[in-house]
């Protein structure tokens, strides 16, 4: 008898989360990146958003649930995912290597205040850490998503986020399933702030 591997993968997706929902670190760790966010939108910041593969999409729909809405019609805020120019991307690659298509980006657009989020669930990835390399010389807060092989990460983060698994997949999914709740934490923040004007 072959083994169900959808069954299987969601078996070990849950039980990820449940290893995050259980671990009050992690949840504490996620409420502050959430609360940096929230202070960065709120004092006119923006958010930077970078990732490879599948977390370069992460990054792209992360940004749209900043600047679109998460849940609920409001205002819109400044976030842009690294991963969408494509002739940034290409030139950069091109002219200075793909090691810099993050940190030529982070260069000219952040500013003292912004908010690097960079995703990369190895922790390696060499235009991830030029990119955070690069918003640390410039003052952006700099905050890192990966997964459990890739806590060295943390060298170049002002905050991290390690998902409580190294399955490359699973780590993604938590990613994206913290994001939201940071999304909604944030947007629910900013909507009792606007109710209260």
């Amino acid at each position: 008898m072959s083994q169900d591997l959808i069954a299987a993968h969601l078996t070990q997706s849950l039980a990820a989360l449940e290893r995050t929902t259980q671990d009050d670190a992690l949840l504490a760790t996620a409420r502050k990146i959430a609360a940096v966010i929230l202070a960065a939108l709120r004092s006119g910041n923006k958010l930077l958003i970078a990732g490879n593969g599948g977390s370069a999409a992460d990054a792209q729909h992360i940004a749209a649930e900043i600047v679109g809405r998460y849940k609920q019609d409001r205002p819109a805020w400044t976030a842009i995912a690294l991963t969408t120019d494509t002739s940034a991307l290409t030139s950069i690659g091109n002219d200075y290597g793909f090691e810099q298509v993050f940190a030529r980006q982070v260069e000219g657009l952040g500013r003292r205040g912004d908010v690097l989020l960079a995703l990369s669930t190895s922790g390696r990835s060499p235009n991830i850490l030029a990119a955070l390399r690069s918003a640390r010389e410039r003052g952006l807060i700099t905050v890192g998503f990966t997964g459990r092989k890739g806590e060295t990460l943390g060298a170049f983060c002002d905050h991290l986020f390690v998902s409580p698994s190294d399955d490359t997949p699973i780590v993604q999914q938590i990613h994206l399933a913290v994001a939201h709740g940071i999304c909604d934490e944030v947007e629910q923040a900013i909507m009792r702030e606007t109710a209260k004007k």
